[in-house]
């Protein structure tokens, strides 16, 4: 974890290559397994269900020749609220700042999906790779005309057919991305991993296991705060705030007696003291903030900002 605000030394190999890889596609086709792959660690949140990453995250990859500044995007989608809004400015904005984009796809959505989008890749200068992931799930005949219809819709990106799941191609499509970063000096620090802090790993993983645990509406009108994070050299003490928009909500996240939240903390405690290394305290706390959803100051202050 880093300040991102870091100044990286003038010194560095005379062919050093550095630049943004960023990952974008529709929802559900495996950019956040293809990101935590790619990256060595799991940054990125994975659920079955659509809107799962609601962040555009850094994942950083460095060796002595280079640095790799990976990025995971929001599933590409039509707004229907002002979350879902910021939510498709993250992926709007990768466009603007790729240096190699990775475009991902799989072998069951419909190639028409958000073609406003498909059309603004299609017009980037940068170099594209074109993902074809869960390629264990067709055969080859399918897969070959799948690569051609996206060879007419693309016509300028590299095609790549993947498996993320089953780490097969991987290693060529992280080979052809390493031979595409231009020459540039390191924008983080060797020892950087991500730009993000610790509160916002703890805040991710709860939200992942809320994802899982509750059904229909629940999850997405749900947003974890983490308001103490107190660490000490054997232990972490947290204290986060899952904030809904509904009394109604808030009694299904709590269950009868408490039971559902004492089942959450345990199923989030295990993979924060995975992550951190460390004994996990973990208090959970549920509150009602009326459509935050639709509220540009809680947007704001939940980290759905561009700045």
């Amino acid at each position: 974890m880093m300040d991102s605000t870091f100044s990286p030394p003038a010194e560095h190999p005379q062919n050093y290559r550095s630049g943004f890889v960023n990952i974008v596609g529709n929802p559900n086709v495996g950019k956040s397994t293809l990101l935590n792959y790619l990256v060595g660690e799991r940054l990125s949140i994975i659920t079955s269900k659509a809107q799962t990453t609601r962040h555009r995250i850094l994942g950083i990859v460095n060796t002595p020749d280079m640095q790799v500044v990976y990025s995971d995007t929001p599933g590409v989608l039509k707004p229907n609220y002002k979350l879902q809004e910021r939510m498709r400015a993250f992926s709007d904005q990768a466009l603007t700042d790729a240096d190699v984009l990775i475009y991902v796809t799989d072998v069951v959505e419909r190639r028409e999906k958000n073609l406003d989008f498909l059309q603004a890749v299609g017009r980037l200068e940068c170099p594209i790779l074109l993902v074809i992931n869960k390629i264990d799930l067709t055969d080859q005949k399918h897969l070959e005309e799948l690569v051609e219809e996206w060879h007419t819709l693309l016509p300028k990106a590299e095609i790549l057919p993947i498996s993320a799941t089953n780490r097969f191609n991987v290693q060529p499509l992280k080979k052809r991305i390493e031979e595409l970063l231009p020459i540039a000096p390191p924008y983080f620090e060797q020892d950087a991993l991500t730009d993000r802090p610790a509160r916002f790993f703890v805040s991710e993983i709860i939200r992942e296991k809320i994802l899982l645990y509750y059904t229909q509406e629940v999850p997405y009108a749900v947003e974890v705060v983490v308001e103490e994070f107190k660490e000490s050299s054997q232990r972490i003490d947290i204290r986060a705030v899952i904030m809904v928009e509904r009394e109604s909500q808030k009694g299904i996240i709590i269950g009868h007696k408490g039971v559902a939240i004492k089942k959450l903390g345990i199923a989030a405690r295990r993979p924060l003291e995975k992550f951190f290394d460390k004994h996990i305290r973990l208090e959970l706390i549920v509150r009602v903030e009326k459509d935050w959803r639709q509220n540009d100051r809680d947007l704001s202050e939940f980290g759905y900002s561009l700045d």
